[in-house]
């Protein structure tokens, strides 16, 4: 080799480089990747440096032979919407697609709701339209078509993104539009069948969009570096984990650039190391980024980046915001870490350009981080070290700050000791989402630890988890360079194939991969690959029909593939559905050229006298100062043994070796950490409330509840479960008291409880042995749906599973999942009929039911149950697969607790379930402090009224909410349980506390709520309930807001839309507009306002709506359009959100429903502003008539008729 090769990855922070030498040997350099007083771009920098070039002199092919690089530049145009203005043209009707996308909000609990900004400039809606089944419903308007981008194009645009519906599998229409489009003259055309062929209509145009968006931005940037050396050939890192020439980067596959070469290096230099399941853990100064690996690479094929959804293979990263750069917060009561960053500019504190403290200061207060061995890189200068005595300054005012709020002395160094443990317990469950929450035993693997700061944590995180060992490669501190060295170029080509695995189907598949092959093999050989070093690989996505987990198998013949799905489903989910056929979701094929070669990096093979510690230092451990060595990384030879507490510093990375760990150079140059003294059974924590511990058992309670909701969503058989998210996963004290929840559905908050003591009632204490009720025994779980014992409808099953001690004599927890079943009975499918009278009528009624005794499913008496009501369940077996799942989700509930109570002891664990609780229950009455007393009134379109009296006590700083007045129990099925009643108060104060603070009993400690009995709030049996749980639910949160005189009302509907017959059951709710609102401050006083936001789910839900493309080829239907309805929202100071227009139109004969209000009294103003507008539901016959249909109500569809709903704006808050 006779010139040069240069590896780098730019980072938010850093730009790391690794050059391999003509010689073979290795230079690495560190740079500010923004520094722009200096230089005007890192990367060539660093490549001058290296080189020893003056400033400004060319780089020639002659020195250079490759630069291998991975970069961020597209990725921070995303994140600050900085790409290149283009039009998006779409099929007509759905010009909102994207912006509407699937209705959820990001941020359950905030009033003023903030969606990601949408990348492109204008859409233009195109005059074509293809059904599901590729029929041409209407030709595509040519000439209408090529004016309207004529005109985009004469304002100035030139990218566009063409994504039309079903245009990844039929794209006639969509290649013609792109012609089009090249003969106007765009620049950047990206058409979705060529940027990702598969089904999802939102996701897809997403990705089509981001690809047009930095694309543009891509190519200047490759043309910047390209200048700077020409004729030097340059390759990117894509997602994917593979190189591609620079000139055919992609804007949808750089997103991920810079962390794939990490997961390329951590896994190359894990196998080399003989390790061959890894966990890959890469601390930046910006996040975390957490990968598993276990031979193979995985990817994700849709993943969410910077509120955009993406469909590209792309690394299976998962990243959490605890980097080095994380600032550390302390609110009161809890410590806290991140999520927001300091950056590279200010940085951290001791950066020496004023920033806030973050992880990086707290290791530098701890001794683990050392100026004198720390790159010398601050300052005005560029020359100064670390500035360790603001560290302190800062750390001592903080220490002194808790001890004044929180009444706890901390030390400045237990401070940042305490901020440290955070970051480790926030990056420990990060990786329990890759793995543990996948069914990986990571107590075999080892941590491969890189990035600037991993080395630093790698032990504290590795014991977190009970894993035995940690590698850190020579290069750790800037392995993701070195993996840009070790890839290989790579192109992935795929396509959707939707097709059950039969003969025909794999027929099908495998002409699709015939196809991907070709074109991959292509693109690599183009790229100057030689035939014979290609490597392809042929898989299949598969998963079982009706669900959505799709798992990648090695394409072969249909038995060995159904054994590799199944043995992967088994690992993942610990069952399988063997009743249910298995569908090809997907066909993907990847070429690989061939792998870059790193180098030896063995150490010196031998050092006169023993290993010396370059500097003794001092590093606070185990709640100590130690007198700590500290060694030169490149002093060391094989064979040499470090034991902890002890630095190991080296030019990239500080590796701090903790107490109880030994580290040993191996013969190839790595150090390999391991536990050499046994980790402690139990971690010594008191019961008393400390900030730090509160934060990490908050995060634990937290991270249980989530485990839990993966488990369901994945093993669910519903859509409504998997796909809208209509479920909770919930954690309990003893007594039935929410600890933690990971909610979806507000209108589950707090109800859950209730359940739970429902079911505690019914078998604990006298009473219950009086009655001869059956005692809770290990093995038991309970299901009901009862809404007159928690439950809030009867499609909203409840699973409760008691957590019995280790010896199973006593009850220690509960857990429980709420799912919304497709459908449970009664005389609508899908279980929620606009006009039942009577419980009966809304389905199958569960009042404490037996669903698992002693371990035994009791499958037959359920399915007796469920046919047995006078109105029975319509698909029982689909109903035990969803109860299943649910079984399975508190299953894992259970073991995570269990395992909490081992490592922690069960006072502890107790305590912190009641101080979580006192945390929440604290924020609260510090917003009621500035609550003023209100009454609302609220017609419903029935004629009922709800009627509210807020009084606060400022001195108890707690509040009564009474909602005396209000309508007795309804003949109709408004009626809202009290369970549904309390989740809209709790709710509603949870949204006035502008704070992460956990969600739980403590809420509502400070709160009494009057409901009388026999009201439609509190209603007695046989009340019917289901329009109670979705629309006096959302009623009853905006008359509080009214009372509260906070924010206007939103849509006081969510619009239930229902349709089925025979054969399919489908259900919906669909979106209006947010109210406007205030900002006030801690006095109550009024200081600045928010607009509402168009057409998203507010309140009591937040569910997803399917994609367009999947409604359409699952039922027999097509969405003619969903758009804004404009000017729908209330006018004021600050407008509310407008509602939509969806437009149904029926292919077969159907029974559908419309479940709604605001239909006669729309959303209020408030503070002088205006209502929005009413919403209206109507059929379209297919002759043109129009059929107007009441809030409440029905219509028999036959084929080619049209449903429409158009759905009600939100109020204006102030005068206009």
């Amino acid at each position: 080799m006779s010139a040069w090769q240069f590896w780098i990855d730019r980072g938010g922070t850093f730009t790391d480089i690794v050059a391999r030498r003509p010689d073979g040997t290795l230079a690495s350099a560190k740079l500010l990747s923004e520094n722009p007083e200096r230089y005007d771009d890192a990367a060539v920098e660093g490549i001058r440096r290296l080189l020893g070039l003056a400033p400004g002199e060319p780089i020639t092919a002659a020195q250079v032979e490759v630069v291998k690089m991975g970069t961020t530049v597209a990725t921070n145009a995303l994140l600050e919407r900085k790409g290149e203005p283009l039009v998006l043209a779409v099929t007509r009707g759905f010009r909102d697609a994207l912006r509407i996308a699937y209705q959820n909000r990001p941020k359950l609990f905030e009033r003023r709701i903030v969606l990601p900004e949408m990348l492109h400039r204008e859409a233009i809606e195109i005059d074509e339209r293809i059904g599901a089944d590729g029929s041409v419903v209407h030709p595509l308007d040519e000439p209408g078509a090529r004016a309207a981008l004529q005109r985009a194009f004469d304002a100035g645009l030139r990218a566009i993104a063409i994504v039309l519906m079903h245009g990844y599998r039929y794209p006639a229409h969509e290649r013609r539009v792109a012609a089009i489009s090249r003969e106007i003259g765009f620049t950047q055309v990206s058409v979705s069948h060529e940027v990702s062929p598969l089904v999802r209509f939102v996701a897809r145009g997403d990705t089509t969009v981001v690809d047009a968006y930095l694309s543009p931005v891509l190519r200047r940037y490759v043309e910047r570096v390209a200048a700077a050396m020409p004729g030097v050939r340059l390759q990117f890192m894509q997602s994917n984990g593979g190189l591609t020439d620079a000139h055919a980067f992609q804007g949808k596959d750089s997103i991920l650039s810079g962390p794939a070469g990490g997961i390329v290096g951590m896994a190359r230099v894990s196998a080399a190391a003989g390790f061959d399941r890894v966990i890959g853990f890469d601390m930046g100064g910006t996040s975390t980024d957490v990968s598993h690996y276990a031979g193979e690479f995985e990817r994700e094929f849709e993943t969410l980046v910077a509120g955009v959804r993406m469909r590209a293979p792309m690394m299976s990263i998962h990243t959490v915001a605890a980097g080095g750069g994380s600032i550390l917060h302390f609110d009161g009561a809890r410590m806290r870490v991140g999520p927001d960053s300091a950056g590279a500019d200010p940085g951290p504190a001791c950066y020496r350009r004023g920033g806030p403290i973050t992880v990086t200061d707290a290791n530098v207060m701890l001794g683990k981080l050392q100026p004198a061995f720390f790159p010398a890189v601050f300052g005005p200068g560029g020359d100064q070290p670390l500035d360790v005595d603001v560290v302190r300054e800062r750390f001592a005012a903080l220490a002194a700050r808790i001890g004044e709020q929180a009444g706890r002395a901390m030390s400045p160094e237990e401070v940042a000791q305490g901020f440290v443990d955070i970051a480790v317990a926030n990056m420990a469950n990060a990786i329990k989402k890759i793995s543990v929450q996948r069914g990986y035993d990571i107590t075999r693997y080892t941590l491969t630890t890189f990035g600037g700061a991993g080395g630093q944590h790698a032990c504290a995180v590795a014991d977190a988890l009970a894993m035995p060992r940690v590698l850190a490669h020579p290069l750790a501190g800037v392995l993701s360079a070195y993996g840009m060295g070790l890839a290989e170029q790579v192109a992935m080509r795929e396509c959707s194939i939707e097709r059950r695995l039969d003969a025909e189907g794999i027929a099908e598949a495998r002409r699709a991969l015939a196809q991907l092959d070709a074109q991959a093999r292509a693109e690599l050989l183009a790229q100057g690959e030689s035939a014979q070093a290609l490597r392809v690989r042929h898989r299949l996505h598969l998963r079982y029909e009706g669900t959505d987990t799709a798992l990648p198998v090695d394409a072969a013949d249909e038995p060995t593939m159904r054994e590799r799905f199944e043995a992967a489903y088994r690992q993942r989910f610990a069952f399988l559905m063997p009743e249910r056929p298995l569908v090809i979701e997907s066909a993907v094929v990847e070429a690989l050229g061939e792998s870059g070669h790193g180098a030896t990096l063995a150490p010196p093979a031998r050092r006169d006298g023993p290993l010396e510690p370059k500097a003794r230092v001092r590093v606070f451990a185990q709640g100590a100062w130690h007198d700590t060595p500290l060694y030169l990384r490149e002093r060391m030879i094989a064979g040499d043994i470090v034991d902890g507490p002890s630095v190991v510093a080296e030019a990239t990375a500080t590796t701090v070796v903790d107490p109880g760990w030994r580290a040993t150079m191996s013969a190839r140059g790595d150090l390999v950490l391991e536990r050499h003294q046994p980790r402690p059974r139990r971690v010594a924590v008191g019961t008393d409330a400390d900030p730090v511990m509160l934060e990490i058992f908050n995060n634990l309670f937290m991270s249980i509840a989530e485990q839990m909701g993966y488990r369901l969503q994945n093993t669910a058989h519903s859509v409504n479960i998997k796909e809208r998210l209509d479920f909770s996963c919930a954690v309990f004290d003893r007594d039935g008291n929410l600890v933690a929840n990971a909610p979806h559905m507000p209108v589950h908050l707090g109800s859950m409880g209730a359940s739970v003591r429902a079911i505690i009632d019914a078998h604990t204490g006298e009473d219950a042995r009086e009655r001869g009720a059956a005692p809770l025994e290990p093995g038991d779980v309970y299901v009901l749906n009862d809404p007159y014992a928690g439950g809030t409808h009867l499609p909203d099953v409840t699973v409760i599973t008691p957590v019995f001690d280790a010896a199973g004599a006593g009850i220690l927890f509960y857990v429980g999942s709420r799912g919304h079943h497709a459908d449970i009975g009664g005389i609508t499918p899908g279980s929620m009929p606009p006009g039942s009278a009577h419980i009966d009528e809304e389905g199958v009624l569960l009042t404490d039911f037996p669903l698992v005794r002693a371990g035994r499913l009791r499958e037959a008496e359920l399915r007796q149950a469920l046919a047995s009501a006078a109105h029975p369940a319509r698909n029982p077996g689909q109903n035990l697969a969803d109860l299943r799942a649910q079984v399975a989700a508190n299953e894992k509930g259970r073991e995570e607790l269990l395992k909490m109570v081992q490592h922690f002891g069960l006072d502890v664990v107790r305590a912190y379930m009641g101080h979580v609780q006192d945390n929440a229950e604290a924020s609260v009455r510090r917003v009621i402090g500035a609550l003023k007393d209100g009454a609302f009134e609220l017609p419903l379109d029935n004629g009922a009224v709800i009627r509210v009296r807020i009084t606060v006590d400022h001195a108890r700083r707690s509040a009564t909410i009474d909602f005396g007045g209000t309508s007795a129990q309804q003949p109709n099925n408004f009626n809202a349980p009290h369970a549904v009643t309390m989740a809209a108060v709790l709710y509603v104060f949870r949204t006035l506390v502008d704070d992460e603070i956990p969600m739980n009993a403590g809420c509502l400690k400070p709160i009494e709520v009057i409901v009388p009995e026999g009201s439609m709030l509190n209603p007695r049996y046989p009340a019917a309930v289901v329009a109670g749980n979705v629309e006096t639910s959302q009623c009853i949160t905006s008359a509080l807001y009214g009372a509260l005189g906070v924010m206007a009302s939103g849509a006081p509907t969510m619009s239930n839309f229902t349709f089925g017959n025979a054969r399919y059951q489908y259900y919906e709710t669909i979106s209006g507009g947010s109210g406007a609102g205030g900002v006030f401050d801690d006095e109550g006083r009024l200081c600045d306002g928010f607009d509402g936001t168009s057409l998203v789910q507010t309140h009591m839900t937040n569910s997803r709506l399917t994609d367009p493309e999947i409604l359409e080829s699952r039922f027999p239907v097509r969405l003619e359009s969903y758009e804004i309805r404009a000017g729908s929202g209330g006018a004021g100071r600050w407008r509310g959100g407008d509602g939509g227009v969806r437009r149904i139109r029926f292919l077969e004969p159907m029974t559908a429903s419309i479940l709604a209000n605001g239909r006669v009294h729309p959303a209020f103003g408030a503070a002088g502003g205006q209502p929005g507008a009413p919403g209206a539901d109507y059929v379209v016959r297919a002759d043109g008539r129009v059929e107007r249909l009441r809030h409440a109500d029905r219509a028999e569809l036959a084929a080619g008729d049209l449903f429409v709903v158009e759905t009600p704006g939100g109020g204006g808050f102030g005068r206009p």
